[in-house]
């Protein structure tokens, strides 16, 4: 019964983090009707886009950290609770300052759900599971967006923005209650469970490598999502509700790549390789989705950019996991809102440069120009590689822990 309980856990925790994922992936959806109903211009629908992830950069460590303090069930109910408070808000919002105020408030309190639930999966799922869990986990980012991206512009269409926003509220609102019923402590692991012996994170420069190196990644996949319903509405004369089919279909993709990536981790009993490697494949696919931005017919563009948006969101589940496990159960919480800040800071930065570029230069020269960012990547998380392989030649090395006697081996 308590091993069949992790998947209640995963469940719980997908479900928590996909409300919150709405919200955040789902806002470029409503760029057109942010913009219609404000009037604003493309680089302000950019700060609106930004202004989430500048939330979530102010308390990601603080959530991360409070989950490892007092548990996941307390962060993942209030967190989410008082989010749904702050997306009415924002739905009332007078002004567009008033609501940048409010988006910046949500995203505060919905970064709550990224480390806690993170946190609760970890904890019920051993090694050789673990890679497949978060990648489940994971998926939560794309599903959640991918229905906010077809459900969103249909209500806005309907009701305007605030029937939108206040759908998203109601959504946070049963995520907070089903956290608040189902989400469990961990059985406690055995005496005999192999300590990891790591800094602390935020001393732990390999943490620090992985989040930078993630952040790099983190750029295409941020500007490739957050603007593709706008390049199609603007650059190609698409209807919003056929642009953003297109934008459910990159975040389905992502959902399946982010499950395949995590069980085919779980094989090799590695993170950073595997993860580099979509990278590094995401990166050429972007390459040649900027050619053919240039003019290439639908039919052509289309699938380029629904594989090329589904690579880009395909590593995040294999970074969270790397994180996790370098720090440890007991500090993961911690890891893992250190590295998602680094990324989320990125998401900050991304959508106000991007939308600059744009304007500067064409959408294939802001495409093309964006390559450079997962190329760098690479070459930053190079070094964790060997790394990694050492770690896993060392584990080999130690006598094997019965696989009966824990969910949740480090």
């Amino acid at each position: 019964m308590v091993v069949r309980y992790r998947w209640t856990i995963l469940a719980v925790g997908t479900a928590a983090q996909a409300a919150f994922s709405a919200v955040r992936q789902g806002m470029p959806s409503l760029g057109p009707a942010l913009r219609t109903q404000f009037g604003l211009s493309l680089t302000e629908v950019g700060a609106a886009l930004a202004s989430v992830s500048l939330g979530i950069l102010l308390t990601l460590l603080a959530w991360g950290a409070l989950a490892d303090r007092v548990g996941e069930r307390p962060v993942l109910a209030a967190g989410l609770a008082a989010t749904a408070l702050a997306l009415v808000a924002a739905a009332f919002a007078p002004t567009f300052p008033a609501l940048l105020a409010a988006l910046v408030a949500t995203g505060m309190l919905g970064a709550s759900a990224t480390g806690a639930s993170g946190r609760a999966v970890m904890g019920w799922f051993g090694r050789r599971e673990r890679g497949f869990a978060l990648g489940v986990r994971q998926t939560a980012v794309p599903v959640g967006g991918g229905l906010a991206a077809l459900t969103l512009p249909l209500l806005a269409g309907a009701g305007g923005l605030r029937a939108a926003l206040l759908t998203l509220a109601g959504a946070c609102v049963v995520a907070a209650l089903a956290a608040w019923r189902w989400v469990r402590e961990p059985p406690p692991a055995p005496a005999n469970r192999p300590v990891v012996d790591a800094p602390a994170p935020m001393r732990d420069a390999r943490i620090w490598r992985l989040g930078a190196g993630s952040a790099l990644l983190v750029c295409a996949q941020s500007a490739l999502l957050g603007f593709v319903v706008l390049f199609l509405h603007d650059e190609r004369g698409w209807g919003v509700a056929q642009a953003a089919l297109v934008l459910a279909a990159m975040h389905a993709g992502g959902a399946v790549a982010r499950i395949a990536g995590g069980r085919w981790s779980d094989r090799l009993e590695l993170r950073v390789a595997p993860l580099r490697r979509l990278a590094g494949v995401g990166a050429a696919l972007l390459a040649v989705t900027a050619i053919a931005a240039l003019g290439a017919p639908g039919p052509v563009l289309v699938p380029l950019l629904v594989v090329t948006g589904a690579l880009a969101a395909s590593w995040n589940g294999l970074s969270f996991t790397a994180a996790a496990e370098m720090s440890g159960r007991e500090r993961a919480g911690t890891a893992m809102g250190l590295q998602n800040s680094l990324l989320t800071a990125a998401g900050v930065v991304t959508p106000l440069a991007f939308a600059a570029l744009v304007t500067a230069t064409s959408w294939p020269a802001a495409f093309a120009l964006l390559t450079l960012c997962p190329l760098a990547g690479l070459a930053v998380l190079a070094p964790l590689r060997e790394e990694e392989s050492a770690r896993r030649a060392a584990r080999g090395r130690r006598a094997p822990v019965p696989a009966t006697v824990s969910v949740n081996p480090s």
